[in-house]
């Protein structure tokens, strides 16, 4: 079993096609296909269903993909870590992030990393913070930043508090409450929302709120980003509930306070193993003693 199989079996997984999978790891599909036959062959189960319209995970390609991913991931920090013995931050950094965060200038922190480490390759995803503590988890991620519920507990992965906060009521111009500075939960609670997909850590912070009150919200639009969150608000399908500390970014809605109000931090994860050489530079600027 070689990394360049497992590489390989990992961009079909992530790409959905062997074509594709070609492309991303710069060679022809049938050197590709090749190797993963001989993987398969040697594993003796398939890893990919393959039809005429599409490539899906076996049941073994499901159990085999994470573990691929760690084994590639653990290859790429043994060469970082030699590179940083002798002085040089190299590899990758992959960052995930809320759409929601407010404690950290994502975009400032990112370029000054690039500034300070240029020869580190840097990615960023955009996720639900579920799913962004599940890819740290499986080193698919380096470091990410979540929002969740007071008290929730993450296990799997290291991680510090960066701020507390509340959510806050957006309304779009002409609402009976656009001209209010503040609202009880309960008047809120009359409203259509539109809210975060069911299940995810932004979703509870509100329901949590809401369950504790004794009341009930009706969601009919449930979106992934805040910024879909904002265009449909302004649209004036319903009301939406964020983070006070993006609020003000959101033009065109008007800022409501509620009590009592749902509560929510923000966290930075990463890897139980400790960071990478790029990673532990990432957090240090950040002021995050990962140790």
């Amino acid at each position: 079993m070689e990394l360049q199989q497992m590489r390989y079996v990992v961009a079909v997984a992530e790409t959905g096609g062997f074509t594709r999978a070609a492309e991303r790891c710069h060679v022809v599909q049938s050197a590709l296909s090749h190797q993963i036959a001989r993987l398969e062959k040697e594993l003796g189960a398939r890893l990919f269903q393959r039809t005429s319209r599409s490539v899906r995970l076996t049941a073994a390609g499901e159990a085999f993909v994470p573990v691929a991913r760690q084994a590639l991931a653990s290859a790429e920090r043994a060469r970082a870590e030699v590179e940083a013995v002798a002085g040089e931050v190299r590899g990758q950094l992959a960052v995930g992030a809320i759409s929601t965060l407010s404690a950290v200038d994502l975009a400032q922190e990112l370029g000054a990393f690039r500034t300070r480490y240029p020869q580190v390759r840097v990615g960023l995803r955009m996720e639900m913070s579920d799913e962004l503590i599940e890819k740290v988890r499986q080193g698919a991620l380096d470091v990410a930043f979540v929002g969740l519920v007071p008290g929730a507990r993450v296990t799997g992965v290291r991680e510090r508090e960066l701020a507390r906060g509340e959510l806050v009521a957006v309304v779009p111009p002409g609402h009976p409450l656009a001209g209010q500075e503040r609202t009880g939960l309960a008047r809120l609670a009359r409203e259509t929302f539109v809210d975060f997909t069911a299940g995810s850590a932004a979703r509870r912070q509100r329901d949590d709120a809401f369950r504790a009150a004794g009341l009930n919200a009706d969601v009919a639009f449930e979106v992934t980003t805040v910024e879909l969150l904002a265009k449909l608000v302004r649209a004036g399908l319903g009301v939406g509930m964020v983070p006070e500390g993006i609020a003000g970014e959101l033009t065109g809605l008007h800022v409501v306070r509620v009590r009592p109000a749902p509560r929510r931090i923000e966290r930075v994860v990463w890897q139980a193993l400790g960071p990478s050489p790029a990673a532990a530079a990432f957090l240090a600027g950040l002021g995050v003693d990962p140790g």
